[in-house]
């Protein structure tokens, strides 16, 4: 007999909607069209979809959007600040960051070819989490922000200067770390943060398009292909500091200057 595989739409998600569609996993943040920010409940609920990933073989890939205003403004500073007044040793800090970095490394591990649906605003750890995923296709009229710099944080979300060097090169990061500018869609795809774009209208198609030829291909190509390719990146960030991020972010707004 064969056994039925478990749904992952059951489980008591609130800030990220989940919808199966065959073997493609749809994961909508903000489904309440609330603060378009990345809090814990967002940062719970995606890790719990990805540990369910381990009971679905038959899911195959999964497409991450955002259904508010823009994809994602960045961690909900709010919440720092709270967990701060709740734990001024930064205990609790600690924890949330780790959390985002979890979540980044289940993102780069998991055995579904996962999608960044792009649009709005893309900022700080929004970029960070879409930059974990595969593939990105981003509508033209998106824009992208690294702020950490400018609000006198070190960018330490989630592991991902790491990624995002591996993916744009450092000398471009760099450039738009220390400077905070704001960059378009069409500087995010030659700079290989994203790999297409088009009009908001048609960017369901360009997903579309990505999603049938990996549907027709051999699941083990596809994990053994994935995998090969995060360990090569990996390779290339020999001296990888991810594992201190959560240290960096909290021992810079515990400090006295960074307390409201």
């Amino acid at each position: 007999m064969t056994e039925t595989p478990s749904p992952l739409t059951h489980r008591a998600l609130k800030a990220v909607a989940v919808d199966e569609d065959g073997p493609v996993l749809h994961v909508r943040l903000n489904p309440e069209q609330g603060e378009d920010t990345l809090g814990v409940a967002a940062l719970d609920d995606l890790l719990a979809v990805l540990d369910g990933l381990h009971e679905r073989p038959d899911l195959r890939v999964l497409v991450l959007s955002s259904d508010g205003e823009d994809f994602c403004l960045g961690a909900d500073r709010t919440e720092y600040q709270e967990s701060l007044a709740a734990d001024p040793t930064g205990g609790d800090l600690r924890r949330v960051a780790d959390k985002a970095q979890r979540l980044c490394q289940a993102l780069e591990t998991t055995h579904v070819v996962t999608i960044a649906r792009l649009h709005g605003k893309v900022v700080g750890a929004g970029l960070a989490l879409a930059s974990y995923c595969d593939l990105r296709a981003a509508a033209d009229t998106t824009r992208f922000r690294m702020p950490e710099v400018g609000l006198g944080l070190p960018p330490a979300w989630g592991g991902a200067m790491g990624r995002l060097v591996a993916e744009a090169g450092a000398a471009r990061i760099r450039e738009l770390m220390l400077t905070c500018d704001l960059f378009d869609a069409a500087t995010a795809q030659r700079l290989g943060l994203v790999h297409r774009t088009s009009p908001a209208d048609t960017l369901d198609q360009v997903v579309r398009s990505w999603v049938k030829p990996l549907l027709r291909r051999q699941p083990e190509a596809l994990v053994l292909t994935k995998r090969m390719l995060a360990g090569y990146a990996r390779a290339d960030r020999t001296a990888d500091l991810s594992l201190l991020d959560s240290h960096l972010l909290t021992a810079r707004l515990t400090a006295p200057a960074a307390r409201p």
